[in-house]
């Protein structure tokens, strides 16, 4: 017979959101500074427990500090793909040790990995597929019995985010965007004030950075995020399909 404080262990006590906190939320801290704002999420608990997800990308400095100023506790989850360029693993290390950070890799499962990807070419041809078996369902793991996820997307960097809040739901957890209303002008800002090294792929026109095989170069005048996915019908991993960024019909593997 299974152990009844070990089933007590497992119950998912993480609080449940609707669409009206959501609205409730946004409402409270329309006006307030992105630190104030962080402080009632994280130091009054308004969202519950919370982790950051972190690409470890071009601008995830910013946030990564931000949270850290306020609780340098704070979870931060890295969806290790297996195929980052090096420079982010380089990167992600290197604001780990220099902010703190709670880290937490969460990683695809070696066998589905086997079974759905062996030649590790799926990118090439099935992006959608790769992105789930490598991002999609590792997450959706590790944010067992978590009530909130903190993103550092942003209004500026698509226009399909460009009426992105501050609070959003994902199914009934609570996705918090400290820096939806941020402007590049913003984040220059604040990298400078804070010293925060920039990621080494920036100065060669990488401007948001994913999995290697599929980031590109922005050209001159290019949304932030048209490096991304390249040539495919394709502007989200599948992660934030509650804003509608992508078709929610994603495939399961």
């Amino acid at each position: 017979m299974a152990d009844p404080a070990r089933q007590i262990d497992r119950i998912d006590t993480a609080p449940r959101f609707t669409e009206a906190d959501a609205v409730r939320l946004n409402t409270r801290f329309l006006g307030a500074s992105t630190l104030e704002m962080l402080q009632g999420v994280l130091g009054d608990g308004l969202a519950g427990e919370a982790v950051i997800v972190s690409s470890f990308g071009a601008e995830s400095a910013a946030l990564l500090h931000l949270v850290a100023s306020v609780d340098a506790g704070v979870p931060v989850l890295f969806l290790d793909t297996g195929k980052h360029f090096p420079e982010t693993l380089a990167y992600r290390d290197l604001l780990v040790e220099r902010l703190g950070l709670n880290l937490r890799n969460l990683q695809p499962d070696p066998e589905r990995l086997a079974k759905v990807d062996a030649t590790e070419l799926r990118w090439s041809y099935d992006p959608d597929g790769c992105c789930e078996i490598r991002k999609v369902q590792p997450l959706a793991a590790g944010l067992a019995g978590v009530a909130a996820t903190i993103t550092g997307r942003k209004a500026f960097q698509a226009s399909t985010r460009a009426a992105l809040p501050r609070f959003e739901l994902d199914g009934d957890r609570l996705k918090v965007n400290p820096l939806a209303d941020w402007t590049k002008a913003d984040l220059d800002a604040y990298f400078a004030a804070h010293d925060l090294p920039v990621h080494p792929l920036v100065a060669q026109g990488y401007l948001s950075i994913g999995c290697a095989p599929c980031t590109s170069v922005v050209k001159p005048g290019e949304d932030p995020r048209a490096g991304r996915w390249r040539g495919w019908d394709k502007t989200e991993c599948g992660i934030h399909t509650p804003t509608g960024d992508e078709d929610p019909n994603q495939p399961a593997f």
